[in-house]
């Protein structure tokens, strides 16, 4: 059998994983007291174990110098695997808790339990030819390997059972959008786990009774648990992801709109020391404060901003551009206006009220920095708005 066509299926979850991993690393890190993130990490991590595992079997033997060390190997890291979904869905069940640290001890003491028992039983056993891709029916009628193998589905078969009743007794007090989008992708996940540990049971109870069915080991149980194992690692991340996934592309476009606007202001004199926020910081941290930059810079700008000026390249703009082009255009223009007046340190001559920028400017500063991204055009209607016809015009 081609074993690069065998895997192959394979890149895709370990694909997302990886992605998944490299996206939430720094902010479980930085979380890394937080229980939900820690059990995100390990699900993450050991689902990327288990996928790896089972595609480099061969080079896991090689490397070790034992024809079939990737089996107990393997087995341990799915053994992990459900240890780690079951302490995140107690994590989700439960508010913090002595009563939840103790299940979460008992979850992880009764698995490392079994994977101590994998290793004792492999090493007991003799396995001298090397099986990729069928070890489980190959050896199934082993001393030791039979008990190996059955240790290994009872394990995943208790996990699968565990979590989809638990699921099941809360889904339907679940309204968060995302969580519950999770909790169905581990459902139908968790049955797919079902088909795959029945069709190895069914494989292995064939040999048993002297027969071969070793298709359903070797082609649909593998199938099933690609499946599987996708979604439950998709139903996992969803609750976490989904809210980033949603305003992350929103935020970005925020953030690199206002880069025109910040550039434009960076000159303004900042009244107190600036946060120092690295560019490794959360987005909306940064979006933040460069949002607070502008509003900072704008009550700066304040004694210097003309609203008469700003009005009349309102009024030439909204001919033939929409209204909040029309209000980005005029505001760009007020805005130019007024950084040219602090450079020189001219401001407007003072009235009744104390100088301030309105709403018609600090409600539209993501239109008012797309229009700075045409400075000639902005220059342009500000001399024109300068020149003496218009002064006349407007005498």
């Amino acid at each position: 059998m081609n074993l690069t066509v065998l895997y192959l299926p394979y890149a895709v979850p370990i694909a997302l994983l990886v992605v998944a991993l490299v996206l939430k690393s720094p902010t479980i890190v930085r979380s890394w007291k937080d229980p939900n993130a820690r059990a995100t990490w390990f699900v993450l991590l050991f689902a990327l174990a288990v996928f790896v595992s089972v595609t480099h079997i061969h080079g896991i033997n090689v490397i070790t110098g034992m024809p079939n060390f990737a089996a107990p190997w393997t087995y341990s890291m799915i053994e992990a695997f459900c240890g780690a979904c079951l302490t995140m869905i107690i994590t989700w069940l439960e508010g913090p808790s002595l009563r939840r640290r103790r299940r979460i001890c008992w979850v992880w003491r009764i698995y490392a339990g079994g994977v101590a028992a994998l290793w004792v039983t492999f090493l007991l056993a003799d396995v001298p030819v090397e099986r990729v891709y069928d070890f489980d029916t190959y050896y199934a009628n082993s001393p030791w390997v039979r008990g190996h193998i059955l240790l290994y589905l009872l394990g995943y078969l208790t996990s699968t059972l565990i979590s989809a009743w638990m699921i099941w007794s809360w889904i339907s007090h679940v309204s968060a959008r995302w969580l519950k989008a999770g909790l169905i992708c581990l459902q139908v996940g968790h049955a797919l786990g079902l088909v795959f540990v029945c069709a190895k049971l069914t494989a292995i109870g064939a040999r048993w009774a002297g027969m071969n069915w070793d298709y359903l080991n070797v082609t649909v149980a593998p199938a099933f648990a690609i499946l599987g194992g996708t979604l439950v690692a998709t139903g996992f991340l969803l609750p976490v992801c989904g809210p980033f996934l949603q305003t992350w592309p929103r935020e970005q476009a925020a953030y690199w709109t206002l880069r025109p606007l910040t550039r434009a202001i960076r000159h303004v004199a900042p009244s107190a020391a600036k946060a120092r926020i690295g560019r490794f910081a959360p987005l909306d941290l940064r979006l933040m404060q460069r949002q607070q930059q502008v509003l900072d810079a704008l009550l700066r700008l304040a004694p210097y901003y003309d609203r008469t000026l700003y009005l009349q390249a309102y009024e030439a703009a909204a001919t033939c551009r929409s209204e909040t082009r029309a209000r980005g255009i005029a505001g760009a223009v007020a805005i130019r206006a007024a950084l040219d007046a602090y450079t020189r340190q001219i401001p407007q001559a003072a009235g009744a009220m104390p100088p301030q920028i309105g709403r018609e400017v600090t409600d539209h500063i993501q239109p008012i920095s797309r229009a700075l991204r045409r400075p000639r055009s902005i220059d342009s209607l500000l001399r024109a708005l300068n020149s003496p016809e218009n002064a006349t015009a407007h005498a």
